[in-house]
């Protein structure tokens, strides 16, 4: 049974991330890495799309910049619309931010691409071994190791990160509670190639208000880098599976945000339950969470991907240090995580959902003057994307 320094669970952007970081850090040191993901292959449907200025910060420290760049659309501005009147209620524009980062600006693209891209320049590091096609069954610790089984063998680590999504089986092998609770409604994800910025003049990240159906629309680069659009709508609490998956209903929710008629055409279908969640434990031990084996939050903002790699940078830089045999302290990665995710990530996406579904008129047009407002205002324009951007908690 070969000892590796870091086993790392879960072969998505927040674990290839923390891997990668992890032996990049610890590679004059002799650290050694062991990715371990329960797929032979990553999955590519579409989920997180939006990285924020602080997060390619970090990928620009791994190296990876230039290569998600290429495969990714810049994106200097973000809206608030109202969808029943298709009114411009606010825009922001990153370009605010010149001085406060290197990166004024998001990248939206799919999540795949960077655990691919991550996952390729751990294959080619001497200290890194990469198992596709491995599940993890179950984990012991003592004072001195931690013992992870898979479906195929056992491996020793000194440390354990747990980055397995949402149903992580390293949080429910340390029995951590996942504490919080679930919507109502459900996300549906509509991929499209029809140009909602030619028809509506909309940006590339649009967040459309209504009290009966929001929808918020994002243009990313597609495999093919030609383009795709995703709009993203609530479905109603009574609605099921097959309702809101049908032609006829994705057709329907087309033509309410302005699609005609003859190109209600889509490329793919994705439902989902969505979760405000925290681990009661970010640690355990020498195991540790994070990303969705940590938290989930509704994706609007897009802070849940984001935090996720923050924490990652975080903990493999503690990491690195304790292997080293210098003063890390490893409470401090909960200690200061989860507290954050707590008042900053959950609160903050919470607070965005009810942004976009108020239905009593008089709050609506209250949060409508608040973002014009702080549009208006370049003080509180600023502070508004320094804490939308994860730049003032990162």
């Amino acid at each position: 049974m070969q000892r590796r320094n870091v086993i790392v669970v879960g072969a998505g952007p927040v674990g290839t991330v923390a891997a990668l970081a992890c032996a990049t850090r610890g590679a004059a040191a002799g650290h050694s890495v062991t990715l371990l993901e329960a797929q032979t292959r990553i999955d590519d449907s579409p989920r997180a799309s939006t990285t924020q200025p602080p997060t390619l910060e970090m990928l620009a420290e791994l190296g990876l910049i230039e290569e998600y760049l290429r495969v990714g659309l810049v994106s200097r501005t973000f809206q608030f619309w109202d969808r029943p009147t298709r009114q411009l209620v606010a825009e922001f524009d990153f370009d605010r931010l010149k001085g406060e980062t290197s990166f004024p600006y998001v990248v939206q693209t799919e999540q795949h691409k960077l655990a691919n891209m991550a996952i390729a320049r751990l294959r080619r590091m001497a200290n890194v071994e990469v198992r596709m096609g491995e599940r993890v069954v179950g984990l012991e610790q003592d004072h001195e190791r931690v013992k992870v089984k898979t479906n195929i063998a056992e491996h020793d680590a000194d440390y354990v990160i747990g980055a397995d999504g949402g149903r992580s089986t390293v949080r429910k092998a340390l029995g951590i509670d996942f504490e919080g609770y679930t919507w109502p409604e459900r996300f549906l994800v509509v991929t499209t190639k029809f140009d909602f910025q030619a028809a509506l003049g909309c940006c590339l990240r649009s967040y459309m208000a209504d009290p009966e159906e929001w929808t918020n629309l994002f243009k990313v680069a597609g495999d093919d880098l030609k383009g795709r659009w995703r709009a993203v709508f609530n479905t109603r609490e009574d609605e099921k599976d097959e309702e809101a998956l049908s032609d006829a209903a994705v057709r329907a929710r087309l033509s309410r945000i302005y699609v005609p008629e003859k190109e209600r055409d889509y490329l793919h279908l994705n439902l989902y339950a969505v979760h405000q969640r925290v681990a009661r434990n970010f640690r355990k031990g020498r195991v540790f969470l994070c990303g969705d084996a940590a938290h989930v939050n509704n994706p609007i903002g897009g802070l849940g991907l984001n935090s996720g790699i923050h924490e990652a940078w975080h903990l493999s830089a503690l990491l690195s240090r304790a292997l080293r045999g210098e003063n890390a302290d490893l409470d401090d990665y909960e200690n200061i995580r989860r507290p954050l995710n707590i008042k900053y990530v959950q609160e903050q996406t919470v607070a965005n959902k009810k942004r976009l579904e108020e239905r009593e008129p008089a709050q609506r047009a209250k949060r409508f003057a608040e973002l014009r407002a702080m549009a208006d205002d370049p003080k509180r324009h600023k502070a508004f994307l320094m804490r939308a951007a994860l730049l003032e908690r990162s």
